[in-house]
């Protein structure tokens, strides 16, 4: 009898053991990043041919691997608020709609809101604005994406302990409503929005909203590739780790937002810094699993993949140097901004003024420089088109010039196409694609996402694992 109840206790302490699920949960999603983001990130990094299958980045290293479809309601190739809503909720919807039902009738419960009301604290953190569609589907419910004042709304009436990263795009509704923060601090927010204040904070009485000071464009910060002194996608989630770590749990949502907008672009480099600098985003997860691993998970994945990224490319052939990418030294977006300034500045007069240029930012020089990596005259032809077309303020609207541009500044996604091209990486779209991403897990209940499985299956886990 005794060793009966002695084996019941035992199986059922193993029950109550593999049931329990973790205190801290971190959710990192990539946006846009697929395995060849992922790929063209560890081969940025690798030294050498050898060197190469040796894994570089963090999420590399994770114990459990999957592969995740990402289809949506009512679209083989999903956006990111269908992609966001399944993972955050469990559940489809159609393009566009945040956390909904694709008959706009019923508002789904998000696995943050859920964790809230088991009495964890919650932090949502993204690089790009904290109304857009990643980091909306965790605590908003909208009919459309593009309500940005009111998914806004909704993130400063929450009661959610954290938002971080970007800005709101649009915190007063263009002149026509309140501004955000101020309603933010009715409902309790604490504001950190300079550098200084970011780096002073150490602890906070309630709820805190911490934007970074520099936000060129629709509220995001810049490309970690144009980072200079602004606080990084990783310090803020060690930020976040330190505000929220108490004995109640936590889940964390941090997104690299512009992953995404680097490949829309078809600007290699630029996803290739900003896949790096979550990386190391998700190593601060890694360092506090390593103190805290009976109760921790860390999951990551990617929404959908953008761009049709490719390692290899027809005119190179066998031929890829990935780290060639490394002699530009800004993204398209902050070239933009440059071309610009120097075009109203009347200093870009000439094709001669603008290889100067093309040389100091990207690495590309004219046949005959004795430095960086030379253009053909084939090379130089496209470059000299898309030029003109800058200059004159004016791209033909075609099925041509939207293969070669996509509706982008015509001379720095020529640049970054040719820039590619000579590093054996192609694109095939200026959209997204509907191939599956993949998806690392590590701690407590890695093992519900090995395998292959959709993008609800993570939701529902994650669900599972906080009831």
């Amino acid at each position: 009898m005794k060793k009966t109840l002695l084996l019941f206790s035992l199986v059922l302490l193993l029950a109550l053991t593999v049931l329990a699920g973790p205190k801290y949960i971190f959710l990192f999603i990539g946006d846009g990043m697929a395995l060849p983001q992922i790929n063209a990130a560890q081969l940025f990094l690798s030294s050498s041919f050898e060197d190469a299958v040796v894994p570089k980045l963090s999420m590399l290293k994770f114990p459990v691997q999957g592969m995740t479809t990402t289809y949506s309601s009512n679209s083989f190739i999903t956006d990111s608020a269908s992609a966001g809503t399944a993972i955050a909720t469990g559940k489809k919807t159609n393009d566009g709609v945040v956390s909904m039902d694709p008959t706009l009738t019923e508002a789904y419960p998000t696995v943050a809101q859920f964790a809230k009301s088991k009495g964890m604290k919650v932090g949502i953190i993204s690089s790009v604005s904290l109304d857009h569609a990643t980091p909306a589907v965790f605590y908003a419910h909208q009919k459309s994406r593009n309500d940005y004042y009111e998914i806004g709304l909704q993130a400063v009436t929450s009661n959610f302990d954290l938002f971080g990263g970007g800005t709101f795009n649009r915190p007063d509704n263009r002149g026509k409503d309140r501004d955000l923060f101020e309603i933010a601090v009715e409902n309790g927010f604490t504001l950190i929005r300079t550098q200084a204040e970011f780096e002073a904070l150490n602890s906070v009485d309630g709820k805190v909203i911490i934007t970074n000071e520099v936000t060129p464009s629709s509220g995001a910060m810049v490309y970690d590739i144009d980072r200079k002194n602004e606080f990084s996608l990783a310090d803020i989630t060690a930020k976040a780790i330190e505000l929220l770590k108490n004995d109640s749990g936590f889940f964390i949502m941090v997104e690299s937002g512009k992953i995404d907008w680097a490949c829309h672009a078809n600007d290699a480099a630029a996803s290739v810094g900003d896949t790096i600098a979550f990386d190391r985003a998700i190593a601060e997860a890694i360092k506090f699993y390593n103190e805290h691993p009976e109760d921790t998970l860390i999951v990551v994945t990617g929404d959908h993949e953008t761009g049709g990224l490719t390692l290899g490319f027809a005119g190179t052939k066998y031929v890829a140097n990935v780290p060639a990418i490394g002699t530009q030294k800004m993204s398209y977006e902050a070239f933009d901004a440059l071309l610009s300034s120097q075009k109203s500045e009347g200093k870009l007069n000439s094709f001669e003024d603008l290889l100067s240029l093309v040389e100091d930012n990207f690495g590309l020089v004219a046949t005959g420089r004795p430095q960086g990596i030379p253009l053909d005259d084939a090379e130089l032809a496209r470059l000299q088109e898309a030029f003109g077309y800058y200059m004159s303020g004016s791209v033909p609207k075609d099925s041509r010039t939207y293969t070669l541009y996509g509706g982008y500044n015509p001379v720095s996604v020529t640049l970054t196409h040719i820039l590619n091209e000579k590093a054996g990486l192609g694109w095939t779209t200026y959209s997204h694609t509907g191939v599956p991403v993949a998806t690392f897990a590590m701690g407590v209940g890695q093992e519900l996402f090995a395998g292959f499985y959709d993008n609800t299956d993570i939701g529902k886990n994650l669900f599972k694992l906080l009831n």
